[in-house]
């Protein structure tokens, strides 16, 4: 591969993308561009009643990570190395599962519009797991507003993601099975995903650990 400017982590709620951004930014010496969900002030509500507020949810995550994209635009993109968790792509995925209709016109509208503004990475580390192994990390890290996730809602946001990254093709990427990996109190381990990542050769590769 060559050298990666814009490295983005995916995957779904549970799976840890976050916690391996921080520690890649940190590995890096690279720019870290986070996702705040706590600033939405719908978030809490969307999972009381995901049919009212899909809506006002998903656009203001919509204008909220293009805004925060806004700089990796500018001419100044690979002054330094930057790792997100988030893909701009991939938000459309969260409006196929909980949006209909005229709302869902709506917002590929508006998606069209902004999306041409994001560049696209470097590489995408998408991580995968169990919807057991999401739902056990969810509950662990107790927020509130997540204790109101069904585990019903979260195997599909799996499987949705398994899908998405099937046809996905706008950049490289590293499916990475995190069942048994721990990047934040396992150094080897983080290790062993940048050994993976430096020596790859195709644009779609798979990374699975034994433990």
């Amino acid at each position: 591969m060559d050298k990666l400017n814009y490295i983005v982590v995916e995957g779904p709620i549970g799976v840890g993308k976050t916690s391996l951004a921080k520690k890649l930014a940190t590995r890096l010496s690279a720019g870290l561009l986070l996702e705040q969900p706590m600033e939405n002030p719908f978030l809490a509500r969307f999972y009381e009643d995901m049919a009212r507020f899909a809506l006002p949810t998903q656009l203001f995550f919509l204008f909220q990570r293009a805004k925060q994209l806004e700089p990796l635009a500018q001419s100044d993109l690979f002054s330094q190395v930057t790792v997100a968790d988030f893909l701009l792509d991939k938000d459309p995925l969260f409006a196929r599962i909980t949006l209909s209709g005229d709302e869902l016109a709506l917002y590929d509208r508006i998606f069209e519009t902004l999306k041409p503004q994001a560049p696209q990475p470097d590489l995408v580390i998408y991580l995968q797991a169990q919807p057991d192994t999401l739902i056990e990390r969810v509950r662990k890290r107790g927020v509130d507003f997540e204790r109101q996730v069904s585990e019903d809602y979260l195997a599909l946001l799996a499987e949705t993601y398994t899908r998405f990254f099937y046809h996905y093709t706008s950049a490289p990427v590293l499916i990475v099975n995190s069942e048994n990996l721990n990047f934040v109190d396992r150094p080897a381990d983080l290790d062993l995903l940048m050994h993976r990542i430096a020596t790859m050769r195709s644009r779609r590769e798979f990374f699975n650990s034994g433990g």
